[in-house]
């Protein structure tokens, strides 16, 4: 299971505590960023010894500041929330007062900000009972492989109708356009967004995660699936699948 399965199958408790326990692999792995750390082996740091349990939790709180700041960093296609509400959150994290904002936002009111307060507390309840809805229905229905929808990545852009895809038409695709399997050779690079995605989607799954590569190494992999293998990278990066530095000589993985 990759990192973004891993992250949407995830419980809400587990979204909470941001790291998941692999059963089978024995290991907790961070949802934010797939940093694992497997059980049974004491972890050095900050020059004190963990075991992998304790170990993810100081790691969460080092790499990603808390699982809070992570979540209300990602963007409103995720969130449903305006930068005003992160805002208004952050604010509400640190414990401050309805006056004590308003004098930091140097404006407003406080009857606004509580307005603001009492809004957000609908809009948790809302959820609440969308999300027993939700996994009801999960629970008391079948879905058929051409109902499934792909999971993709969290650092998708332009998330619109282009993501409604099915399981069945990702099979699909890839049969289409890896006619060696999807470990194989690319066909042709398909001109549909749809497809495009698909396509992209298993062409990244060459890459791991947590890894810098030079852009000679990106090449090389691209190389090995497509001729034209610039314009694979220059969409993986337009998508959101990759992320590289401004004198464009590293990329990465975008989490």
């Amino acid at each position: 299971m990759n990192n973004e399965e891993r992250f949407w199958n995830a419980t809400m408790e587990e979204l909470i505590k941001g790291y998941v326990y692999d059963g089978m692999d024995e290991k907790y792995v961070c949802l934010l960023c797939s940093e694992s750390f497997e059980d049974g082996i004491i972890y050095p740091i900050d020059g004190t010894l963990y075991e992998a349990k304790k170990a993810v939790v100081c790691h969460i709180q080092h790499a990603h500041r808390s699982v809070f700041d992570y979540y209300i960093d990602l963007d409103k296609k995720y969130t449903g929330l305006t930068d005003h509400q992160k805002e208004l959150l952050l604010h509400f994290k640190e414990g401050l007062s309805d006056k004590e904002i308003v004098q930091k936002q140097n404006g407003g009111s406080a009857s606004t900000v509580r307005n603001h307060r009492f809004k957000l507390k609908e809009k948790e309840k809302q959820a609440k009972v969308f999300l027993a809805i939700m996994t009801l229905l999960h629970e008391s229905s079948n879905q058929k492989k051409e109902q499934q929808f792909v999971s993709f990545h969290k650092g998708a852009k332009m998330v619109d109708d282009r993501y409604a895809i099915t399981e069945a038409e990702k099979d699909k695709v890839l049969s289409t356009y890896f006619k060696e399997g999807i470990d194989g050779k690319l066909d042709t690079f398909p001109s549909k967004e749809k497809r495009k995605l698909i396509v992209l989607q298993n062409i990244m799954r060459r890459f791991e995660l947590n890894k810098t590569y030079m852009e000679k190494e990106v090449n090389d992999i691209l190389k090995s699936v497509y001729s034209d293998y610039v314009t694979i990278r220059r969409y993986l990066i337009e998508y959101g699948f990759m992320e590289r530095s401004k004198d464009c000589l590293q990329y990465w993985v975008k989490k």
